[in-house]
């Protein structure tokens, strides 16, 4: 079991983002601010594997990209602000970012984001209707869904399979199925399919 506080960096060019970040993170239990930063060279050379960075930069699509996927190199935990649709979040949820915050959350919502995303489970702001630039290019059953639903939420094999009330041979299966049909071999891309194609409704995260 985890016992230490669990350090939030913020990558981001907006100095009362920033301020606000490291306000609502210094007075809550169980979490360090670690550094408020433009820089991601900066942010990766502070970093330590296990760290959440939440990320806030108005630059090109590609170029956020590839910020988050040198955070998550890093084995940082990460969460990009959105302001709603745009072109940014799909991108960055492609990279390896475990979710995106709406730049109108509250106090509150940040706090449960970052504790969700340090945790390994992904989050959306329910605000978010984070659209893929296509429609995916499988078709997923019903089952299927359920099960990313289970996997998006954390839930093991065996967990999926006492929820189910199916066998994990079953369960097998079906990720088996999921990952020839997206290519996407890891858990982690899994979420980030359902996430960018919207298999899983927003609300699930709220949940």
């Amino acid at each position: 079991m985890r016992t230490e506080a669990r350090r939030v960096a913020v990558v981001g060019d907006c100095p009362l983002l920033c301020g606000g970040v490291a306000h609502a993170v210094e007075a809550a239990e169980g979490l360090v601010f670690a550094l408020a930063t433009r820089s991601a060279d900066e942010a990766l050379r502070a970093l330590r594997p296990g760290d959440v960075a939440l990320v806030d930069l108005q630059v090109r699509p590609v170029c956020l990209a590839d910020v988050v996927a040198r955070l998550v190199a890093q084995d940082a935990a990460v969460l990009v602000f959105s302001s709603g649709l745009d072109h940014h979040a799909v991108p960055a949820l492609r990279a390896g970012a475990r979710g995106c915050l709406s730049r109108r959350a509250d106090e509150r919502e940040l706090l449960a984001a970052i504790r969700l995303v340090a945790d390994g489970c992904s989050y959306v702001s329910a605000d978010l209707a984070v659209r893929p630039d296509t429609e995916p290019s499988c078709h997923v059953t019903d089952r299927e869904r359920q099960i990313l639903e289970l996997v998006v939420h954390g839930e093991t094999d065996h967990d999926i399979a006492v929820r189910l009330g199916i066998s994990e041979h079953t369960v097998h299966s079906h990720l088996d199925r999921l990952r020839d049909k997206t290519g996407s071999r890891r858990r982690a891309d899994l979420t980030r399919f359902a996430i960018t194609h919207d298999i899983v409704p927003a609300a699930f995260w709220q949940g």
